[in-house]
């Protein structure tokens, strides 16, 4: 088979998703943003809800989403993002929305947020990318921050004792009437890819059929902020943040 024939659309195996811009990202090499990212597109192009979905990303690494994947966004103010989703849902009910947090916007300042929209049972996709650390402002320690793990504002490791237990944000929200699926995944492996794009299909699809509130957190990495090296990061990730936050779902009606 000549280069000709392998290229035409109906012999490509894998692509990029059409959804996808051309725009150089702004995440550290390694990040585990990029491929959440990737299966976003993938899920809302395959769904055919190219223009029905709306995203929200407040303040924090994915502060400049709408650059990458072509849908619509709003900028939401930092830890807002619930709160502006459940009112573009409620006002635009055909559409499909959701939001993009990190731990340190979505388990500190939005907690109000997160805990009130899943409890009232909105019908939108909370997706939280949980790398246990501020990646954009200087790598301080975040909620979710792991026991002993150094961080700018614990150089000596989380204690708890003065700043308290890393928080286990989803499992909160399980316990709420109004969430419908609660579950954790990754991104560092092509089997934890796969497994986690059918979460966020099926988060989505939740959306749309008005069961509730979904919320698909990734346990993710942080090179940059954790000082490793992409493959240290993801070994460190399996090792420790697994312990803690073990993947798969936590609440699925």
């Amino acid at each position: 088979m000549d280069l000709k024939e392998i290229i035409k659309p109906e012999n490509i195996v894998y692509a990029k998703p059409r959804l996808m811009n051309d725009n150089p990202m702004h995440y550290c090499p390694g990040c585990s943003h990029g491929v959440v990212h990737k299966l976003i597109a993938e899920v809302v192009e395959e769904m055919g809800m190219e223009d029905k979905t709306i995203g929200v990303s407040p303040v924090g690494c994915a502060v400049f989403a709408y650059n990458y994947i072509d849908i619509d966004w709003i900028e939401a103010a930092h830890g807002r993002a619930p709160a502006i989703a459940s009112a573009v849902k409620r006002l635009s009910p055909d559409k499909m929305v959701f939001t993009y947090q990190g731990d340190g916007d979505l388990a500190a300042i939005g907690t109000a947020e997160t805990i009130h929209s899943a409890n009232r049972g909105e019908n939108i996709v909370i997706v939280f990318v949980n790398n246990a650390i501020y990646g954009m402002t200087g790598g301080q320690m975040a909620p979710t921050t792991l026991e002993g793990m150094k961080t700018a504002t614990c150089p000596h490791g989380r204690d708890v004792k003065l700043n308290g237990y890393p928080l286990k944000i989803s499992n909160l929200i399980a316990q709420l009437d109004g969430a419908c699926y609660v579950t954790r995944q990754s991104v560092e492996t092509a089997a934890a890819i796969r497994k986690a794009k059918k979460a966020l299909r099926k988060a989505f699809e939740n959306s749309m059929n008005k069961k509730g509130t979904s919320l698909v957190e990734f346990v993710s990495t942080c090179s940059s902020g954790w000082k490793m090296s992409p493959d240290q990061a993801n070994k460190w990730m399996q090792v420790h943040m697994f312990e803690k936050y073990p993947l798969g779902d936590l609440k699925d009606i």
